[in-house]
């Protein structure tokens, strides 16, 4: 990934089904819906958080399972049951403060075009659909669900000069 584009980036925005997950979507026969999350992928951004890149969700849809992982992470906000991600862009610049040039946004399908144009970093998961692919700065090697969230966060503390520290915090 390049380190210039990332190194200047303080929120980290995501899509959730095709970059947290895999894309896929258990529905029960209740009102359940079931969600798998990478935990690589929670753990790369407990280390960006904590590193203070603020986090957060645009998603179109809702879930209590994805509520549950917000806070387990820790991520800061989450406007979910978006259709059209583009036109938060003033909300969310007004709710961190950040510029637009230090905002990177995941995402891996139509939808996430309009947000991923806006940011300053727009960046497509391996297997996106090739509409997001093409209009996105940066590919990720791994798939969404797959570690494509964390091989983003590793990049993104890398960037910051902030990986070492991080690895001598375990050590």
């Amino acid at each position: 990934m390049t380190d210039k584009l990332l190194e200047k980036i303080n929120l980290l925005i995501m899509d959730v089904d095709g970059v947290l997950t895999g894309g896929e979507i258990i529905l029960t026969g209740s009102d359940t819906e079931t969600k798998c999350f990478n935990s690589k992928d929670g753990f790369g951004l407990k280390l960006l958080k904590q590193a203070g890149v603020t986090l957060g969700i645009v998603t179109g849809r809702r879930s209590a399972a994805l509520d549950r992982r917000i806070k387990e992470i820790g991520i800061d906000f989450c406007f979910d049951g978006v259709l059209r991600k583009g036109e938060l862009i003033d909300s969310i610049v007004a709710k961190t403060g950040c510029d637009i040039s230090q905002i990177a946004y995941i995402g891996d399908d139509v939808p996430d075009i309009s947000l991923m144009k806006k940011v300053g970093v727009g960046i497509a998961v391996a297997d996106a659909e090739p509409a997001v692919i093409a209009c996105a700065a940066i590919v990720t090697k791994r798939p969404g669900g797959k570690g494509a969230v964390r091989e983003v966060c590793d990049a993104i503390l890398k960037a910051k000069g902030l990986w070492t520290d991080v690895l001598k915090q375990w050590e």
